[in-house]
């Protein structure tokens, strides 16, 4: 599977630092258990309802020095929020999007980009449900989102405390935000920034991005 910009950044910016135990909610490539895996010493649960994302994953992570705190599993978020004993620190999702755009008809790269497996309202709802006291739900979502986000995120007891508006190029419009939700019934002060990938030309990323991810590519 390919390794996106949105998977990266979120990967980088998620706050996983002080968690105990953390779930990937579509993990893909594990891409994201695994940049978390590194920057925490944290359990790590990395799941997937497709059957050739579970496969990569696995893959990806019995070949990492990771591999004994990341467990991969092929499931249905419903069906493991149901079912865990688990409470998580830190739960982080690159969730589908494009809802009401032109379904793909490979059905895997449909549930990797649309709501088809997955929608916010269930990820959302069943993320509370497993989420410690105090522990957040990271998500990168498209901007055009973010008001329905801040109202399911109302409607569930969350609170937003940290929020990143990612721009592709200085002169253009954000186009994703990454958000941070924390279960807690305290009130809590909204952390806002952005963030610019490229400078203006293609592939010449800004400094901030650079400082952000640089951790987790070869070379830039």
């Amino acid at each position: 599977m390919k390794v996106g910009t949105d998977g990266v950044l979120l990967g980088a910016w998620a706050n996983v630092e002080n968690a105990s135990t953390i779930l990937d909610i579509g993990t893909g490539s594990g891409l994201i258990a695994l940049m978390v895996a590194q920057r925490s010493d944290a359990e790590i649960y990395a799941i997937d309802i497709d059957k050739n994302a579970f496969l990569q994953a696995s893959e990806n992570v019995i070949n990492s020095k990771w591999n004994e705190r990341i467990n991969v599993e092929q499931v249905d978020f419903y069906d493991f929020a149901k079912n865990s004993k688990l409470k998580f620190d830190s739960i982080i999702s690159n969730p589908p999007f494009f809802k009401n755009s032109l379904k793909n008809p490979a059905l895997s790269k449909s549930i990797a980009r649309h709501d088809v497996a997955l929608n916010y309202e269930q990820l959302i709802s069943e993320s509370v449900r497993i989420l410690t006291k105090n522990g957040n739900l990271s998500i990168i979502i498209p901007a055009n989102e973010f008001e329905n986000i801040e109202k399911l995120a109302f409607q569930n007891n969350l609170k937003i405390s940290r929020k990143t508006f990612v721009k592709p190029a200085p002169a253009k419009n954000p186009i994703r935000v990454l958000l941070e939700l924390i279960h807690s019934k305290n009130s809590c002060n909204i952390a806002e920034n952005e963030i610019v990938i490229e400078d203006g030309n293609r592939h010449c990323y800004t400094a901030e991005y650079i400082s952000l991810t640089k951790d987790f590519y070869l070379n830039f």
